[in-house]
Parts: structure tokens; sequence; C-alpha cells
């Protein structure tokens, strides 16, 4: 069974950094699988935020948040991060993890407000302070 656990949320002043962490579990780094990371807020439709992909490492980012935060991955750890710099108030957001298995590229994982995603993991809050 897959299952992901995400953590790291929190209450940040604005210009602050946050790291979120992903723990998947029931299948490993060395299968076909995309990634990502989604938010959503109150009244608004959920966002493919950024995303992974194991078939070429390609990763996407959503313009409102290029230049300000990196996903990454640790193969050993089966744990995807979001590192989240410069976080402003319209950052703020329930993030949540999701994964589809199978070869799939970032773009495509992170589109349709993660219709395209396969599992889910239960958000995490971040809010942003002005």
């Amino acid at each position: 069974e897959v299952q992901l656990q995400a953590s790291g949320g929190g209450l940040v002043q604005a210009g602050g950094s946050l790291r979120l962490s992903c723990a998947a579990s029931g299948f490993t780094f060395d299968d076909d699988y995309a990634i990502g990371w989604f938010r959503q807020a109150p009244g608004q439709e959920r966002e493919g935020v950024s995303c992974i992909s194991s078939s070429d490492g390609s990763t996407y980012y959503a313009d409102s948040v290029k230049g300000r935060f990196t996903i990454s991955s640790d193969n050993a750890k089966n744990t995807v991060y979001l590192q989240m710099n410069s976080l402003k108030p319209e950052d703020t957001a329930v993030y949540y993890c999701a994964a589809k298995l199978g070869l799939y590229y970032s773009d495509y994982a992170c589109d349709a407000y993660g219709n395209n995603m396969g599992y889910w993991g239960k958000g995490t809050q971040v809010t942003v302070s002005s």
C-alpha cells in the first residue's frame, strides 16, 4: 500500500524559509514514479507547486514559486523535500504531497490540479504572516 507522510509546515514570517518533507512507503525511489507538492488555499483551486519525475529527473515549478522553491529527493530515505525560501503571504495554504507510479514527466504530474496523481498524503499547513 502506497502511503505518503507530509511534514514540516508551520508559521513563518514573510521572507522566511520552511522545508517540507514527504516520506513515501509502499514503493521505492528505484521504481518509476512522479511525485510532487500541491497546495490549496481557502476558496481557491488546488495548484501544482512542484513535481519531480524519476523518468528523466525533470522538475516542474509553478511560475509563482520559480526561483524561491526547490524540490529534491533522497532515494536512500524514500523522501522528497520542498525547500521554500523567500516565503510570501500568498504562499499560505495547505500543502499536500502526491505521487503517481509509472513513467510520467514532471509537468504532467503537476498538471490538471493534481487530478493526474494517484496517491495523496494528508496536508500540512503553511502560514506566512506579513
